[in-house]
């Protein structure tokens, strides 16, 4: 079992910048793929970026590629999300999510965080 708890969500301006955390524990956090998923209202859920246990691969979608940086320490067993020139359409909630491989779809990840909300004012 992983458990995974977010943070660092909050309330900010068009062209703000926020970083995202998510805290993980249980099994050995370096074996795992870590994900960064959203959720707008009335939307389904989707892919902003993946990282891989040791770093070496990081993929994203183009929406948020070259404004957002997915990053993990091993360390603190913890994943980031460094958002920058945040947009009104980045509003969502954040979640963060623990699987065997590098993936785009949800299906690929086994365990999931709370979420944590990001609010974008234009």
């Amino acid at each position: 079992q992983v458990q995974l708890v977010e943070s660092g969500g909050g309330l900010v301006q068009a062209g703000d910048s926020l970083r995202l955390s998510c805290a993980a524990s249980g099994r050995t956090f370096s074996n795992y793929v870590m994900g960064w998923f959203r959720q707008a209202p009335g939307k389904e859920r989707e892919f902003v970026a993946a990282v891989s246990g040791l770093s070496v691969h990081t993929v994203y979608a183009d929406s948020v590629k070259d404004r957002f940086t997915i990053s993990r320490d091993n360390a603190k067993n913890t994943v980031y999300l460094q958002m920058n020139s945040l947009k009104p359409k980045d509003t969502a909630v954040y979640y963060c999510a623990a699987g065997p491989r590098v993936g785009r779809t949800e299906y690929e990840y086994g365990y999931w965080g709370q979420g944590t909300q990001v609010t974008v004012s234009s």
